[in-house]
């Protein structure tokens, strides 16, 4: 296939976009006019993906051009920033940073620690409440234009978020100061579940135990499942409000391992996502017609799971575009599938997922959800189906909307959206479009916002651009993402293949 052939086919799956519309000062988001989560009366549903933005207080002037100009030109009805917002590497945390989640900030050296003295507590005090200034300063600059314009906003976490020395549970509650964020308040203890919010084992609307949102997420009449800082859901009505026809499902899906690499979902949070779409169900049935067991789902999360690789197919090292795979996958290298992935796909670095298969995608096959959005590659951008071997448990599905046997799970990785941190080059960060059409509500068309076709020429000088390889990622994946491959890191790499 040629190129113009290729690039003619990536635009017929595109959704048309169009630019707002001068002199309506009404909420930019079709739904928080709404009031909640609802297909247009064209039959459409946006939401737009903000992937890996990862700065520090001083948001970069091109992300926040390349966030309005997103805005502007999609009308989203939810924007979902899918990890790693915080930078929590950057040098105005240092004295409350920390690799893993497990070790001691690097502000309280192992004398302090040990120290009971008042001085040296309020020091650190003092250094968490500037932490908390700074991550606040990020936030608002990442969600001011959101709030010009009206929309809403969720938010999960990625492996870099806490390393500012806050929890999950406090930057989110920091987010929940800014208008239309729609995180859900915490529902009882870490995890939540269990609690008067939470989903945990049930059958009816009123064991499901969903919350209203505030008045200021925009959203008043929507309703959330919560399970822990960054994993929730919220389900998605018809144009007529009768019924939930998909969930938005946000997950966190961890951080780090402590036996190497990167984390998993909680426990918890993998219970959540398997009952859920039956939890919608129920609460679908008290707004009105409801059909089938489960409503069906889509997830964003920030770490890619292992199937990934399946839309992969194994190269030759010096073939084209070959790419080497990442810890479990090192040693081989593998370019796009062409006939899993779409026209306009790439493949920039190897799959970053966890080395531990936690189950998460079984879970995915088994109970109605449809896709995945994944961030955390920066230089990765491609989008496919794998095959599943399962029905659609809604009955939704069986209608002309949609088939009844559902033939695979899409598969979405998304590229930065950020110029804080490594990642293609700039004119190719972007956001990421995905829009739903009531007709066939299971099958979406998403499309890459790059800040080449929407602004231009960037203005910032700082842009890294260079590939990440198993040999410019440090085994221990530690803080410092500029991390370049050396002679030495070279020679090991290469002595480790023979």
């Amino acid at each position: 296939m040629t190129e113009l052939q290729n690039a003619a086919k990536a635009a017929a799956t595109r959704p048309r976009i169009q630019p707002a519309e001068e002199g309506d000062d009404r909420p930019l988001s079709v739904s928080a006019r709404l009031g909640r989560l609802q297909f247009h009366q064209s039959g459409k549903f946006r939401v737009l993906q903000l992937a890996d933005i990862q700065d520090g207080p001083k948001v970069s002037k091109d992300t926040v051009k390349l966030i309005e100009a997103s805005l502007d030109a999609t009308r989203p009805d939810i924007v979902i920033f899918t990890g790693n917002q915080i930078a929590g590497y950057d040098p105005a945390y240092a004295q409350t940073t920390r690799k893993r989640r497990w070790s001691a900030a690097a502000g309280i050296s192992s004398k302090t620690a040990s120290s009971k003295s008042s001085e040296a507590s309020e020091r650190f005090e003092a250094a968490l409440e500037r932490t908390c200034a700074s991550v606040r300063a990020t936030v608002e600059q990442l969600v001011r234009p959101l709030a010009d314009r009206g929309i809403p906003w969720a938010v999960t976490f990625g492996n870099h978020d806490f390393q500012c020395g806050l929890s999950n549970a406090e930057i989110e509650s920091i987010c929940r100061e800014f208008p239309g964020c729609v995180n859900p308040e915490p529902t009882g203890g870490e995890s939540g579940l269990g609690g008067a919010n939470s989903v945990g084992s049930m059958d009816s609307a009123e064991d499901a135990g969903f919350v209203q949102l505030r008045a200021e997420s925009y959203l008043p009449n929507q309703r959330v499942f919560a399970c822990e800082p960054g994993t929730f859901a919220l389900p998605v009505a018809d144009v007529d409000h009768t019924m939930s026809v998909l969930g938005l499902v946000l997950l966190d899906s961890g951080d780090y391992a402590r036996s190497g690499g990167y984390g998993s979902p909680s426990a918890e949070a993998l219970r959540f996502l398997a009952e859920v779409p039956k939890a919608m169900r129920a609460q679908s049935q008290e707004i009105g017609r409801s059909q089938g067991p489960a409503v069906p789902c889509m997830v964003f999360q920030h770490f890619p799971v292992q199937q990934y690789y399946q839309l992969l197919k194994p190269a030759a090292a010096n073939a084209a575009r070959a790419i080497e795979g990442y810890r479990n996958f090192a040693g081989k290298h593998y370019v796009l599938d062409e006939e899993k992935t779409l026209p306009g796909s790439y493949l920039g670095e190897g799959v970053s997922c966890p080395d531990a298969d936690s189950g998460e995608f079984a879970i995915l096959e088994q109970h109605d959800y449809f896709a995945i959005s994944a961030g955390h590659d920066h230089r990765n951008a491609f989008v496919g189906t794998v095959p599943v071997s399962r029905e659609m448990a809604s009955a939704d599905a069986q209608t002309a909307a949609s088939p009844g046997k559902v033939g695979g799970l899409m598969m979405i990785a998304s590229p930065t959206s950020g110029f804080g941190s490594y990642g293609p080059v700039p004119q190719k960060r972007a956001a990421r479009l995905i829009e739903f059409d009531i007709r066939h509500p299971y099958e979406p068309r998403t499309q890459l916002l790059e800040y080449g076709e929407l602004v231009g020429k960037p203005s910032a000088g700082k842009a890294y651009a260079y590939g990440m390889t198993s040999e410019s990622k440090p085994e221990s994946e530690g803080v410092d993402l500029l991390h370049r491959p050396t002679w030495w890191s070279k020679l090991l790499t290469w002595l480790r293949k023979k």
